[in-house]
């Protein structure tokens, strides 16, 4: 029996041990994990098949918000989750834009629960059926 297609998140962060824990996290809520120390190793990689991405935002070289608009313009349906650990700039983003930004430590549970709507709204959008 073939197994279902497990959909893809890419988690983008400078810290090792926030990456292993993120992918522990969403493998055993039958995500398939893929992380990268930075921006720019996520671009090298590519994007297909990538269902949505959660990055870190204040990280050397390419910082969260420019990943985030680099991203948009390949892929504007890709949901794109911030996270921060500045309480301060996540409560301006919460208030400012529909942004979602995760404050650090954040609840696991609340982040897969807003991981699942927004995939499950993506693939209601691209889907033709009734």
């Amino acid at each position: 029996m073939a197994s279902p297609h497990r959909q893809v998140v890419a988690i983008v962060d400078d810290d090792p041990r926030l990456l292993e824990s993120l992918e522990d996290l969403l493998e055993s809520a039958g995500y398939s994990a893929r992380s990268f120390p930075s921006g720019r190793s996520l671009l090298s990689a590519g994007l297909p098949g990538l269902d949505a991405l959660i990055t870190d935002i204040g990280m050397p070289g390419m910082d969260g918000f420019e990943l985030r608009d680099l991203i948009k313009t390949k892929e504007p349906g890709l949901p794109v989750f911030l996270m921060t650990g500045r309480h301060e700039i996540a409560d301006q983003l919460s208030v400012s834009d529909r942004i979602c930004c995760f404050r650090k430590p954040f609840d696991a549970q609340v982040l897969l629960a807003t991981l699942a709507a927004a995939l499950g709204d993506r693939q209601m959008e691209g889907s033709d059926e009734t």
